[in-house]
């Protein structure tokens, strides 16, 4: 929010049209003398008053410009930013994403699965400011590309540049679980959880994903897998990160929910199909609901002090009506 420490500077703004009627109503003129000048018994000197008039216009603009910046340092404007500090943890949450091609089908609204996938993190992490997020990509294999962390920059940056392709084909759903489960096992946080997003079966990788779900459980972390996608016939295309080609055309999608709510039930954990972006935002809702942790905070206040800018511009447009006054205009001041 913005504010100014001394409101009361905007007063001397009145002294404009005050100077301005003083003037008019010849209280504040001018001190002139006439001066003729002309050749002897010849005509009087004339020229063309127009560009110096423009110029004279112009001059008086950028002083009345030059005044208000003055003033509006003088009030010393500052904008004051509240930020949470937390002294306690909150959840540690890792998301497992799969990065297979069919994940670039378009059938959530008019989004692709992965797109969907990415604004429902974002979703959560927004509205979770005192948990960390960590992110592993999962298809042919299963890597860590963010590990638990608040910084909220950082893992928005990363989950934006995230696309489909870039571990190859295949859902190793196993793997990707395993490698959540290693990043989080050893985490301080009172609730951990991982968020599996697939749309898929387990085809690849070297790890079962019963074996993976039963760990969880034995580390006392929560599953939560969101099975993303439709049946039937859905449009697809996307660029391959690795050769910059052009993927398009029709996937014949043949998502089938039950090996997945199995895998949650192994462990005890939820499943969610989340076939539109309603049920995504339901699910995403629950899952942040389940994860809350009471944090205490205290308040930051960070200040941003801006008069500094508004002195500067004074100066520039008062050295630019000076340079005028005395290139163009010829005034001695």
């Amino acid at each position: 929010m913005v504010e100014f420490e001394s409101p009361g500077a905007f007063i001397l703004l009145l002294l404009v049209p005050v100077v301005y009627i003083l003037r008019h109503i010849k209280v504040l003129s001018r001190i002139t003398f006439a001066l003729n000048m002309s050749d002897w018994n010849g005509a009087n000197f004339s020229w063309d008053g127009r560009a110096r008039k423009a110029f004279s216009i112009f001059v008086k603009i950028l002083c009345i410009i030059f005044y208000v910046c003055l003033v509006i340092a003088c009030a010393s404007p500052v904008y004051h930013q509240q930020q949470k500090v937390y002294s306690s943890r909150g959840a540690s949450i890792i998301f497992v994403v799969d990065v297979s091609p069919s994940m670039a089908a378009r059938d959530i609204g008019e989004l692709h699965r992965i797109e969907a996938a990415k604004n429902a993190i974002h979703s959560l992490a927004l509205k979770n400011d005192g948990s960390e997020f960590g992110l592993v990509e999962m298809a042919e294999t299963a890597c860590l590309v963010i590990p638990p962390t608040m910084d909220r920059k950082v893992f928005f940056d990363r989950l934006d540049a995230m696309s489909v392709g870039e571990l190859g084909d295949g859902t190793a759903i196993g793997n990707g679980l395993s490698m959540a489960i290693y990043h989080l096992e050893n985490s301080p946080s009172e609730k951990k959880a991982v968020v599996l997003i697939t749309d898929g079966e387990n085809n690849a990788g070297s790890v079962h994903p019963n074996t993976a779900a039963r760990l969880a459980k034995s580390k006392d972390i929560s599953l939560y897998i969101l099975g993303i996608g439709t049946r039937g016939v859905v449009p697809l295309d996307y660029v391959d990160s690795k050769t910059n080609r052009v993927y398009s055309g029709y996937l014949e999608s043949n998502f089938d929910p039950t090996s997945l709510a199995k895998l949650a039930a192994e462990c005890d954990g939820r499943f969610f199909e989340t076939g539109s972006i309603v049920s995504l935002s339901q699910a995403i809702s629950t899952i942040g609901k389940n994860e809350s942790v009471m944090q205490s905070y205290h308040i930051k206040n960070n200040d941003t002090f801006y008069y500094q800018y508004f002195l500067l511009a004074a100066a520039i447009f008062a050295s630019l009506a000076w340079i005028i006054r005395r290139i163009f205009l010829k005034e001695v001041l």
